[in-house]
């Protein structure tokens, strides 16, 4: 349940995600449905709760109902937004996805047979983006993911633990200097009591989450997974073999260290890695380019990358170049040729943030055992 601050004249909404707290709630004496968000809820079997209670301004998303009691809540004033049928996913999901989730049956089936898979390829079928039902889907289910990070974030040791990103290359391979670099520091930002989190795909990213993830495990337990991970460098040319090796080594360590993956369907043909924990995967890629870089309140880590993590850059300082000193956060680039010279990030970033609160948020270094040291000192 999350409870959320209302605009309008209801002190407040409340939005219930499970059968237990909804029989929890409607037991404990609530007569008043009123601001209640039922979410993706099978209800079959509650009509007489139902029928007790006023539901006036009560919302129902995705929720199934006995014979007739959708009607009934319709004539007492409750908006019921259907289940969409047709579509592979949920759009009022409560809550994030896992990787055992996106890659259910992974062990038997290839990775075109999974529910990442499948969705991905219902985003990209021929005017799929013109339709009103699938654009309504899309939207809901980003707005459900969302929802549901938010969640997460101000909850336990998520709130309690600064969120540090990690960018970098999506082709970096597993066996190369790149990956375990990425992937030291992964875990010494896990270490050191961070929460990490990535834009959820290959490469860079993959290795910065393993990393998180093994962060509590023995250096050789951290080498003998980056050997497994080695025989399958890529994900061409296939996903099925690159995602089981990374199940292997989840599944030889089953207790990881929670970390968060923001991938998009929008680059679906680059697939989720499978050590992100907690993945909030959205359609839209600008919401979900937004909302990673503001989540990390902690500071981002760019490691060497090309456009995409150029792109980055710029995005994160234009917010840290506008925004209060009290929001700024730090930006470390790691790679000094590679910023200065192959691709020359750094000279305009300096220009930019000169006179601003920002110019003290600014580094370039060279190792990630720097960027991390970085870090400890703001």
């Amino acid at each position: 349940m999350n409870f959320a601050g209302s605009l309008g004249p209801r002190p407040r909404n409340l939005e219930v995600q499970d059968l237990a707290s909804f029989d929890s709630l409607v037991a404990g004496g609530a007569v008043n449905l009123h601001g209640w968000h039922a979410q993706s809820l099978d209800l079959r079997g509650r009509s007489a709760a139902l029928k007790n209670v006023r539901v006036e301004g009560a919302m129902f998303l995705g929720c199934i109902f006995d014979d007739g009691m959708e009607a009934n809540l319709r004539s007492r004033g409750a908006l019921i937004f259907p289940r969409l049928e047709g579509v592979p996913f949920d759009p009022y999901r409560a809550v994030l996805y896992s990787p055992a989730e996106l890659y259910a049956g992974l062990a038997t089936a290839p990775y075109e047979e999974l529910p990442d898979a499948r969705i991905y390829h219902w985003s990209i079928q021929p005017g799929q983006r013109h339709r009103v039902d699938s654009t309504l889907a899309s939207a809901l289910h980003d707005h459900a993911i969302g929802d549901a990070l938010d969640e997460l974030t101000r909850s336990g040791a998520w709130h309690r633990r600064s969120i540090v990103g990690v960018m970098g290359g999506h082709a970096a391979p597993r066996g190369s200097r790149e990956f375990a670099d990425a992937a030291r520091l992964g875990r010494l930002l896990a270490l050191d009591g961070h929460s990490v989190a990535t834009g959820g795909g290959p490469g860079a990213m993959e290795a910065a989450n393993l990393g998180a993830y093994l962060s509590r495990a023995s250096d050789g337990d951290v080498q003998a997974a980056l050997a497994t991970l080695a025989a399958v460098p890529g994900f061409r040319p296939s996903v099925s073999a690159w995602a089981r090796a990374a199940a292997a080594v989840v599944e030889r360590h089953p207790d990881g260290t929670p970390s968060l993956g923001i991938p998009t369907w929008f680059y679906g043909h680059e697939p989720p890695n499978y050590f992100a924990t907690h993945i909030a995967k959205y359609f839209a890629n600008a919401i979900r380019e937004a909302i990673l870089l503001e989540l990390c309140h902690g500071g981002i880590v760019f490691l060497p990358g090309a456009a995409g993590t150029v792109q980055e850059i710029f995005q994160d300082a234009c917010e840290n170049y506008y925004g209060a000193r009290e929001k700024v956060a730090p930006m470390v680039l790691v790679g000094r040729r590679h910023w200065e010279q192959e691709y020359p990030a750094w000279p305009m970033l300096r220009s930019l943030a000169a006179g601003r609160a920002m110019a003290d948020y600014i580094h370039l270094v060279d190792t990630v055992e720097e960027a991390v040291e970085v870090l400890r000192q703001r």
